[in-house]
């Protein structure tokens, strides 16, 4: 098959638009985060109400992410994903002429129905039209993208506030991804490999009944649930701390403190390779146990031990999400793209329905209730990965018994 390969001239036109892609829909994305507490203040509403801004747009993602990857079956990869990130971009500029925080709120569930026609798709084109030796860079290439198009969506908006008006922020950004969603059109070569067929829900829903009846990827799936909720809550709400006494940052100086995210950049990766090396099993539960260290560590009123909380926190997330993700593919028997986009579904709703809900907490219980509930969400978690194990080991005692009761027969006969 005529793959993608490093000898190709459109393989680095390729790696670019995948890159400009995904930095496009996790900037525009995540670009509300540090905008909550303002709109908390300039709209009049409750902080649980502002971080709407970001819940809504995760949620539809999350939803019609599942149908997405179904529509691209018959228009084609690119096509779907060119609409998603221009279409995206649009109403990121639209979103900056909002009057009111109900028609912003309208545009950001739009941004969530449009982007989810890139994430899991862009992901199936890697896969694709990419030789299989080249898969490990160029998704490692494609995740980066994300975790710097959210870092800058977050820090863009943080200090472009902060200098001028959040509706400056939005609109600069919705120019800067108008630029490099055209630019992806123009890099991307059109996907070959993609068998068209026609769309039909009939053929979505019996491949996603059969993953959800499988235990251990329900536990993968929960821990998904719970560890991006948790560390959305965290990033939500920690604005509203930090711009509290003792500290009284500015929107610039809080927009710098996601550069925070770069570890988990370096984590993802790294933790990657360790677990290959010491085993997924392992290394799992203590990535969770590390999140939970710098949970608590966020108690602490020094500055510089909170912001070194922070990255411990995040090191952690982005290491188990690393992990976990990869376990999906191989525990998955069949359907595994299926069972990849329940794992995304969960990643988004988590985030969506965990970090809304982490408002009320705040607004009641302050930072005390905010860490107490991620504490409660990690140990969830950790539930989970022992319920993976001790299933994992009753499938192997399960297939040993039946391979001695295959051999008894086989003597018997003979």
């Amino acid at each position: 098959m005529n793959y993608i390969t490093k000898n190709d001239s459109s393989y680095y036109k390729t790696i670019i638009a995948l890159f400009s892609g995904s930095f496009v829909s996790f900037m525009i994305l995540y670009s509300m985060q540090t905008l909550i507490p303002v709109f908390s203040m300039e709209f009049d509403v409750t902080p649980a109400v502002a971080s709407l801004a970001l819940s809504v747009t995760t949620g539809f993602l999350a939803v019609t992410m599942l149908i997405a990857a179904t529509v691209s079956d018959s228009t084609g990869r690119k096509r779907m994903m060119t609409l998603a990130l221009i279409i995206s971009s649009i109403l990121c500029i639209l979103s900056a002429f909002s009057t009111s925080y109900t028609s912003l709120l309208f545009i950001r569930v739009l941004q969530g129905i449009a982007l989810a026609g890139f994430p899991s798709i862009a992901m199936t084109y890697v896969s694709e039209e990419f030789h299989p030796k080249t898969l490990g860079v160029v998704m490692g290439i494609y995740v980066s993208g994300t975790t710097l198009g959210g870092l800058s969506g977050r820090l863009v908006t943080g200090v472009l506030t902060d200098w001028f008006s959040w509706q400056i922020a939005l609109l600069v950004i919705g120019g800067i991804s108008v630029f490099l969603s055209v630019l992806f059109w123009m890099l991307l070569p059109v996907d070959v490999h993609s068998k068209r067929t026609k769309y039909s829900l009939k053929q979505l829903w019996p491949s996603l009944l059969y993953n959800l009846k499988d235990r251990k990827l329900l536990g993968l799936y929960t821990i998904s649930f719970v560890l991006m909720g948790g560390f959305v809550t965290v990033y939500n709400y920690i604005s509203f701390v930090l711009m509290a006494p003792p500290y009284f940052l500015s929107q610039t100086l809080i927009g710098l403190v996601f550069l925070i995210y770069l570890v988990g950049t370096f984590s993802s990766t790294y933790m990657g390779r360790v677990s290959d090396q010491y085993g997924k099993q392992t290394m799992l539960p203590l990535t969770i146990l590390i999140m939970l260290v710098g949970t608590l560590l966020t108690l602490s009123e020094s500055l510089w031990l909170l912001l070194l909380a922070l990255a411990i926190f995040t090191f952690g997330f982005f290491g188990s999400h690393s992990i976990a993700s990869s376990m999906v593919g191989e525990l998955a028997t069949n359907y595994k793209s299926q069972a990849a986009s329940l794992y995304l579904l969960c990643y988004y709703l988590g985030s969506s329905v965990i970090g809304t809900s982490g408002g009320v907490i705040w607004e009641n219980f302050a930072w005390t209730g905010i860490v107490s509930t991620i504490c409660g969400l990690i140990l969830i978690a950790l539930v989970m990965v022992i319920m993976i194990r001790v299933e994992l080991r009753r499938e192997v005692r399960v297939e040993g018994e039946m391979l001695d009761k295959h051999g008894e027969t086989v003597k018997r006969m003979g």
